[in-house]
């Protein structure tokens, strides 16, 4: 019987150690398996992140404020202006008969004069970069769209100093019935030199742009949406101090401290091609 007692003994003793093993190494697979979806939930939640930066953010060139929100995984301000009209995006693929035919500025250069509050600027439009864009700005001024028309936005940030101009409505909308594309000659880089003109138009639709353009007076970054960036369509080639003083007089904040309506009304007087 005493053999027997220890036998039993033993026996449990092995069972309860055979037990114990098998327990630390389920504890041990749960622990791999926990790590393995936390290191995958940082993965997915860093391209998330990348995710909503680019098409949140970015989309419609952001304010400063904006993504440095969207960054720290905060709700962004409210939406403001951006570089784009803000007419309902357009979903068509080909432009509409009243838009002027790409052919009709393929190219050309052509040169004038953009006169805001009475200063002017020597301007350049490159039909050989951007055909489209160009044959649109030309056929607008041509018809004296310009006159009178306003820049509603400037924007003042370090990296990020543009004078927006053109809305039909002085305050940033955009024309439904005047909406075109593609896009052109647009920077890889989202770089934009000071001295750039470049093409206003809603986020994230090639076939967004409009009547409004901006003028980049300090070198500015603005990244891509989905549909691209944004073209350009010529360049300011005398008077861009015209447009630094005008940002020096400063800004009414909208959708941030670096990002509103100058404090000096600005109105387009003219604005000419040849």
């Amino acid at each position: 019987m005493a053999a027997s007692s220890r036998s039993a003994r033993e026996t449990k003793r092995r069972i309860q150690q055979m037990e114990a093993k098998r327990a630390m190494r389920r504890d041990q697979e749960g622990r791999r398996k926990r790590d393995n979806l936390i290191a995958a939930g940082a993965g997915a939640a860093a391209v998330v992140l990348a995710v909503v930066l680019q098409l949140t953010a970015f989309a419609g060139n952001p304010s400063e404020d904006e993504y440095a929100a969207a960054e720290a995984g905060l709700s962004s301000p409210s939406p403001s202006a951006s570089p784009e009209p803000s007419a309902s995006p357009s979903t068509q693929a080909t432009n509409g008969p009243n838009i002027p035919a790409a052919d009709t500025a393929a190219g050309q250069t052509f040169t004038g004069e953009l006169v805001l509050n009475g200063s002017p600027l020597g301007v350049e439009l490159n039909g050989t970069d951007a055909p489209q864009a160009t044959a649109v700005f030309k056929s607008l001024s041509d018809e004296g769209y310009f006159g009178g028309k306003t820049c509603h936005r400037l924007t003042t940030g370090d990296t990020f100093g543009v004078l927006q101009c053109g809305s039909p409505t002085g305050d940033g909308q955009g024309d439904p019935d005047y909406t075109w594309g593609p896009l052109e000659n647009t920077p890889e880089d989202g770089t934009y030199p000071a001295g750039t003109i470049a093409v206003a138009r809603t986020g994230n639709n090639a076939y967004g742009n409009g009547t409004q353009f901006f003028i980049v007076y300090k070198d500015t970054v603005i990244p891509a949406d989905s549909a691209g960036g944004y073209t350009v369509v010529g360049k300011v080639t005398s008077g861009l101090d015209v447009v630094a003083n005008l940002a020096a007089a400063g800004i009414t904040p909208g959708s941030s401290d670096t990002d509103g309506a100058p404090v000096e009304p600005v109105t387009i007087d003219s604005f000419s091609l040849k």
